[in-house]
């Protein structure tokens, strides 16, 4: 799905991401230890939630900051018309017809940024600002759609992980928070209450997980549209360079839907461990 897409950096430098995804996992574990050194110290700060200030807020920082970026670059080459004249619409479809795909419909749908494929109905859908669009961002955006269409075609694993997992995490997603603070009540009065909340973050980590399975998702349907601009001759030289700077924008924005889930995971942790110490 675009609405949230991004890239950091795409055309054969997937691992390099995952370095980059390790190194901030790092990074968080390092914040939560110091975390822990000052955590007795809590009290004394006129009642500041630390895990907040420390990870959750940063992480917000981010993803706002990401989605200005992914917005004022989709924008930018919006105002850059493509040389041979196709529109988002012509783009996904010429990139199908490629690929030996016949029997996906490609519509349009309301919305900025709400770009999607949908494979139950199987059927790709396009904002306003991409179907009928003759610019290096739809292109760009249109076939990155198509590159999902593609990902289900060659069964590529992480799509179907991430299938496969969608039932838990929408499980987890409504009763995660309820249970934390249910736990997080009723564990004042008996500790054994306090297992509540830990099932409650147990739950929430399957949304974490479900972002972190996103990501090659994304990256890798990406790669594959800028591929197939390439091969198919949907854009010049230096039009790719703007809709590789498009898909890099928009990748921040899965960085960032990542960083805040693990931030707000380290954070309920923090929240209930600390909470069964005080007790």
């Amino acid at each position: 799905m675009f609405a949230l897409m991004f890239q950091v950096c795409l055309m054969g430098k997937f691992e390099e991401h995952l370095k980059t995804i390790n190194g901030f996992v790092v990074f968080l574990v390092f914040v939560w230890y110091c975390y822990d050194i000052v955590l007795e110290y809590r009290r004394n700060i006129m009642g500041y939630d630390l895990s907040y200030l420390v990870l959750v807020l940063p992480a917000v920082l981010f993803a706002t900051w990401a989605s200005y970026k992914v917005k004022s670059t989709f924008n930018k080459y919006q105002g850059l018309e493509a040389s041979n004249g196709l529109t988002g619409a012509m783009a996904a479809m010429r990139v199908m017809s490629a690929n030996g795909i016949g029997d996906i419909p490609v519509e349009r749908v309301r919305g900025e940024l709400t770009d999607h494929f949908d494979p139950t109905n199987r059927v790709v859908r396009l904002s306003d600002s991409v179907y009928g669009d003759r610019s290096v961002a739809a292109i760009g955006v249109a076939c990155h759609e198509i590159g999902h269409v593609i990902q289900y075609k060659e069964h590529y694993p992480w799509i179907k992980l991430r299938n496969a997992i969608i039932p838990a995490t929408n499980i987890g997603s409504k009763l995660s928070i309820p249970l934390i603070i249910i736990g997080l009540i009723l564990g004042a009065t008996s500790e054994k209450f306090i297992a509540l909340a830990y099932a409650g973050v147990a739950l929430y980590s399957l949304s974490t997980l479900f972002q972190l399975i996103t990501l090659p998702v994304e990256f890798n349907a990406s790669r594959r549209a800028l591929q197939q601009i390439r091969t198919l001759g949907l854009l010049d030289s230096s039009e790719i360079k703007g809709a590789q700077k498009v898909l890099t924008a928009a990748a921040l924005t899965y960085v960032a839907a990542l960083a805040t889930s693990l931030a707000y995971l380290l954070r309920f942790v923090l929240l209930v461990s600390s909470s069964r110490r005080r007790d």
